[in-house]
C-alpha cells in the first residue's frame, strides 16, 4: 500500500479525481451535515427542554410515566449504532424520500441518530443553569413557557453552541459511514475510490479533507460561544 502509494501514476490518478469529484463531493458533505444537524435540533431541541422542564419540580411537570418513556425512547435510539440504524430505517427513508439510497436519502438515518444526541446536549446545557435566575423570572411573573424562551435558551446559548458544534462534527463523521450504502460525499469517494479500487491516495485526501472541516466547525463554534458568553467579558 504504502510503496504504490506515492508513484505518479498513482498520484496523477489522484488529482483527476479530485477535480472531477472532489467539489461536487464536498458540497454533498456539507449540504447532508447542515440539513441533517438542522432537522435534529428542530426535534431535539424541544425535548431537551422538556426533559428539564418536565421533571416534577420543573416548570411545566410532566406525568412520571411520560417523562420515563421520553427518557427510554431516546435511550434507545442512541443505544442502536449508526450502521444498523440506517439499515433498519430504509422503509422509512423510501416513505419519505422515496428511495433509501443516495444523498438525500441518508439525511433521514442521519437526522434519527442525531436528534436524541442532540436533546441530551440540550438538557446538559440547560442544567448548567442558575437555578437562581429561573426563581428570579418566576417570581417576577413569568409564565413557564416565558421563562424557557427568554430566560433559559438565552442564557443557556453560549453552552448550546459548543454543544452544537459536537453535534455537528458528529454528523459529520456520520455522513462519512453512510457511503456505505449509497450515501454522497466524500464517505462515498473514500470507500468507492479508497476501498473498493485500492486508491488510496484518494481515500487519505479524503480524510485530510474530513479532518479539515471538523476543525473548521469547531472553531467557528467555539468563537461563537465564547463572544455570546456574557461570563468571558468584562
Amino acid at each position: 500500500m504504502l510503496n504504490n502509494l506515492f508513484q505518479a501514476e498513482a498520484i496523477a490518478e489522484s488529482l483527476e479525481i479530485v477535480k472531477s469529484q472532489f467539489a461536487m463531493s464536498l458540497w454533498e458533505t456539507l449540504y447532508v451535515t447542515l440539513a441533517a444537524t438542522l432537522i435534529a435540533f428542530i426535534i431535539g431541541l424541544p425535548l431537551g427542554v422538556l426533559l428539564v422542564v418536565g421533571e416534577s419540580d420543573g416548570l411545566m411537570p410532566l406525568p412520571k410515566w411520560l417523562l420515563q418513556v421520553l427518557n427510554a425512547f431516546i435511550n434507545l435510539l442512541r443505544s442502536i449504532p449508526f450502521l444498523i440504524l440506517m439499515i433498519l430505517v430504509f422503509p422509512l427513508t423510501r416513505f419519505i424520500v422515496g428511495t433509501a439510497v443516495g444523498t438525500v436519502a441518508s439525511i433521514v438515518p442521519l437526522s434519527i441518530a442525531a436528534f436524541p444526541f442532540v436533546s441530551r446536549l440540550v438538557e446538559s446545557s440547560l442544567r448548567e443553569l442558575n437555578p437562581n435566575i429561573l426563581e428570579m423570572s418566576r417570581s417576577m411573573g413569568a409564565s413557564p413557557m416565558q421563562t424557557i424562551c427568554k430566560v433559559m435558551l438565552p442564557e443557556a446559548l453560549p453552552s448550546l453552541i459548543s454543544n452544537g458544534t459536537i453535534a455537528v462534527t458528529t454528523i459529520l463523521g456520520y455522513t462519512a459511514m453512510s457511503g456505505i450504502i449509497g450515501g454522497g460525499g466524500l464517505g462515498k469517494i473514500a470507500i468507492n475510490y479508497g476501498y473498493y479500487r485500492y486508491k488510496y491516495l484518494v481515500m487519505l485526501l479524503a480524510v485530510i479533507l474530513l479532518v479539515v472541516l471538523v476543525q473548521l466547525f469547531q472553531s467557528i463554534g467555539t468563537h461563537l460561544s465564547q463572544k455570546l458568553d456574557k461570563r468571558l467579558k468584562k
